[in-house]
């Protein structure tokens, strides 16, 4: 995630060595503060298959989302870009560990002054996963590391948006993961400037609520509104479902 250096990603951090998709990535990650989840392995998944062209991941963290869609889609050339100094250096090691350092360049810069490297603009696609909760409607974790990961800071949800729409190229594609109650907030972001806009619901279990949303918007379309069924997650036991370990073991990608 995006924010001002802290303790958490410091060079005396103890890391740890973590695999995802069923411990076909290695993950090297700070051992406290913000730690990877299923979201980035989600958000990959939501880029359609296929895709061609260059990506970029903003607020990239430790390369999680980015190397998922590396390994899925071999033939993309990929850029993160994180605040963080400790997490960026950990992403380079994490391309370069995981065999894709030609064609993953990570940038160290903030969202909202972006590096000259991103000037030219013009991505196929860009992924965010911006932090859920705006600042001063949720209480932030005394972990600065997590705190960063979970509430907006200076760049608000707005800005993550408007960012990731300016540096997308027109006809391009804006993918998120994000909370079900801020989605008003992201159409509104999206207003004007990206349409075809198809939301993909993760449903906790048969019967719950949605804890994440999908989204992809294409910059410049007039395209309708989706709203798609979804996939549930968990079984009653509380085991992931089929379909849920099919895209956090097995790297699958999502139709939608």
């Amino acid at each position: 995630m995006m924010a001002e250096a802290s303790p958490a990603t410091d060079a005396t951090t103890a890391i740890t060595e973590d695999g995802i998709l069923g411990g076909r990535i290695l993950l090297r990650q700070p051992a406290s503060g913000y730690r990877v989840g299923i979201d980035p392995v989600f958000l990959a998944a939501a880029v359609p298959s296929r895709t061609n062209g260059r990506v970029l991941d903003l607020g990239c963290g430790v390369g999680a989302a980015a190397l998922c869609l590396a390994w899925r889609q071999p033939h993309l050339q990929l850029t993160g870009l994180e605040i963080q100094s400790g997490l960026a250096r950990l992403a380079r090691e994490n391309a370069v560990a995981n065999g894709v350092g030609p064609r993953m360049r990570i940038l160290e810069g903030d969202l909202l002054r972006p590096p000259e490297e991103l000037a030219a603009r013009g991505f196929d696609i860009v992924l965010a996963n911006p932090p859920f909760h705006a600042a001063g409607r949720a209480s932030a974790p005394k972990d600065p590391g997590r705190a960063t990961g979970h509430v907006e800071g200076e760049a608000d949800l707005a800005a993550w948006i408007g960012c990731g729409l300016n540096l997308v190229a027109a006809g391009g594609m804006l993918v998120m993961i994000h909370k079900p109650e801020r989605l008003h907030d992201i159409l509104a972001g999206l207003e004007g400037r990206a349409g075809g806009v198809a939301v993909f619901p993760l449903w906790a279990g048969e019967g719950k609520p949605a804890r994440r949303i999908l989204l992809r918007a294409q910059k410049g379309s007039a395209v309708p509104f989706t709203l798609n069924q979804g996939l549930v997650l968990h079984e009653g036991d509380g085991r992931y479902t089929a379909g849920a370990e099919a895209i956090l073991r097995h790297g699958a990608g999502l139709d939608f």
